[in-house]
């Protein structure tokens, strides 16, 4: 008996019940395994796109396997759109973001071989198809229910015509498709019924008749995006008669103001979320108008608007469960701060980036009643002082994300208070500002940080990194952008405490060498890497990042004079997910002198799937 009729035995000598792709090839123990079970794994190797790439080539068997549990593709290149729709049957989720060149003749061969199966397509950054390569799609592919023509400026009504034989589509977005009229919108709206997103943010093409029919056909929609429309109030009251509208987004819609504003009647009981943003012609009396009937209302942003007055904030009171507001870029005055202060207990994320106006005594009156705060952005708020600082950190100790870049007049001895109070602190930006060491070991205490910011920040050095990367394991993203304070020694810290790392930034930190890269190489989830402006980096560190850091996918190496071509090999050969490359300085003279032409700033891209 030889060797294949022994294991043939081991097994009963049953064959009908194994994989025909191994019988014949020897002996497998996973032949034992049913494919479910197997798929089970699988759906646990996420993390690391490589994991199942890994996984497949194992053998044909585990080949096959893969191939039948994929669900989502994302190629990186269309031409090789037949050789991996032939391999991957079963896909649900199409991403043809990293193919710009997507023909009629792509979309014909994604409707023959996907089919039925196809439940989302994203051509957000595609062109090159017509209306007729998307009529050839959606015919075929009839359960298709997302579709995001995104950035389709040459897409016309005939487009339009095409996607309205998407009978189940639930979600599309056509932002920036400028060519579209009301006409094409029109067959959307009698086409889709079963629409619950829609998005015609900058489709210029589109007013009040293409928006009313939307409103009217398609009573199922959810979320309403028309930033930048030019509609006015016309078409507002079909839109609030949605009974299942949750989101309505009117950012820049220049034609809605106080005068079509007032004589609104209608309620939306289910609005959650309104975005007004931008709506220079609308005040406190129009806003007034357009929520006195959405009591359900949970987030209201008005960023860029009307200022912020004691009349505005009146004219919001009624809205009792509202939870976040963001007024970014406006100005606000002191008694429209105290008296959102009196109002909206329930407010939870606030949002003052780049306000004029914003002090002490507003902002702490407003901090000392919403105790409950767990968001706030102070972005450049440029008069508020340690004060502010002391209030917000007492009252407001369940924040998770706090804000203050750029917030100049606050002293390096306000920040201890950050870390003696606040230690719920998932997210945390001082960009440009006083902190120092000891403040920084005030912070390091909040544990729960996963995300710190301290580019610009002079007064730091390695002392403080040191405590942070010993203390905030869970850290994911640190910025140290021109903190020149910083050297390897403060990076291996961070680099052994912090093995969860996504993200680092150390541009123009002049002292950190190969050493840091080393490093950094041992966080496996790395995947962004800026060191612009480091000049005592070599080939070697990017090696490593190479060789270790197998999740790469963006790295910033502009002006690091010692870095050469033969830092580039280790890239090609081990960084399968690099998609950008900034490294146009360093490479344009090798790249002259290779091939004679100038060059872009580099690009990698790969012809596999991802």
């Amino acid at each position: 008996m030889n060797k294949k009729q022994r294991r043939m035995e081991y097994c009963n000598g049953d064959t009908k019940n194994r994989n025909p792709v191994t019988v014949g090839a020897g002996w497998c123990p996973f032949d034992f395994i049913t494919e479910e079970i197997i798929f089970i794994v699988l759906d646990y190797l996420n993390e690391n796109p490589l994991d199942k790439k890994s996984f497949s080539l194992v053998c044909r068997s585990f080949y096959a396997i893969e191939s039948r549990h994929r669900r989502t593709l994302r190629p990186l290149r269309s031409e090789h759109l037949s050789s991996v729709l032939t391999r991957y049957q079963q896909i649900f989720d199409l991403d043809l973001t990293l193919c710009p060149r997507v023909t009629d003749s792509s979309l014909s061969l994604i409707a023959g071989s996907c089919g039925e199966s196809l439940r989302s397509v994203n051509l957000s950054r595609s062109k090159f198809f017509t209306g007729k390569g998307l009529l050839s799609m959606v015919e075929s592919c009839r359960n298709l229910v997302e579709l995001d023509l995104s950035n389709g400026t040459e897409l016309r009504d005939s487009a339009a015509a095409a996607v309205a034989e998407a009978k189940n589509l639930e979600r599309l977005w056509l932002a920036r498709c400028k060519l579209i009229t009301d006409i094409g919108i029109g067959c959307i709206a009698v086409g889709c019924r079963k629409l619950r997103l829609i998005n015609l943010k900058w489709c210029l093409g589109i007013g009040d008749l293409g928006v009313g029919l939307l409103a009217v056909k398609c009573k199922e929609i959810r979320s309403f995006h028309l930033s930048y429309l030019p509609i006015t109030n016309q078409c507002l009251p079909a839109i609030l008669k949605l009974q299942h509208l949750e989101e309505l987004i009117l950012e820049g819609c220049f034609g809605i103001d106080d005068d079509s504003l007032a004589v609104l009647k209608q309620e939306s009981k289910s609005l959650k979320t309104l975005d007004m943003s931008s709506c220079q012609n609308v005040s406190h009396v129009g806003l007034s108008s357009l929520t006195s009937g959405t009591g359900c209302l949970q987030q209201l942003i008005l960023a860029y608007g009307s200022p912020v007055t004691h009349a505005l904030a009146n004219s919001l009171q009624g809205l009792s469960k509202l939870q976040s507001i963001k007024l970014d870029g406006c100005l606000v005055t002191c008694d429209g701060l105290k008296a959102i202060g009196n109002w909206c207990e329930s407010l939870r994320e606030l949002s003052l980036s780049k306000c004029s106006g914003v002090t002490d005594e507003g902002l702490s009156c407003l901090v000392m009643k919403h105790k409950e705060l767990q968001k706030l952005d102070i972005t450049c708020c440029r008069k508020i002082t340690d004060v502010a600082v002391a209030h917000i950190t007492a009252s407001c100790t369940s924040l998770i994300s706090l804000r203050m870049e750029s917030c100049s007049l606050i002293p390096r001895e306000a920040f201890i208070l950050i870390g003696q109070r606040c230690h719920q602190l998932e997210e945390l930006d001082l960009t440009d500002n006083e902190v120092d060491d000891e403040g920084l070991n005030s912070i390091s205490r909040c544990t729960k940080l996963t995300s710190l910011k301290l580019g610009i920040c002079l007064n730091i050095s390695d002392v403080g990194i040191t405590h942070v990367g010993n203390h905030c394991s869970k850290l994911v993203e640190l910025d140290l952008y021109r903190s020149a304070g910083i050297t390897d020694s403060s990076i291996l810290a961070v680099a052994g405490g912090c093995p969860g790392l996504e993200m680092v930034n150390m541009s123009y930190c002049k002292d950190i060498t190969d050493v840091s890269l080393i490093a950094v190489s041992n966080c496996s989830k790395l995947n962004t890497v800026e060191c612009r402006g480091c000049p005592l980096i070599t080939c070697l560190g990017i090696a490593a990042i190479a060789v270790g850091c197998k999740q790469l996918s963006k790295l910033d190496i502009k002006k690091c004079c010692n870095i050469n071509d033969f830092g580039m090999i280790p890239l090609a050969h081990f960084s399968q997910n690099l998609r950008q490359v900034k490294a146009a300085i360093l490479l344009s003279a090798y790249l002259n002198f290779s091939f004679g032409y100038t060059t872009q700033p580099m690009t990698l891209s790969r012809s596999f799937a991802d």
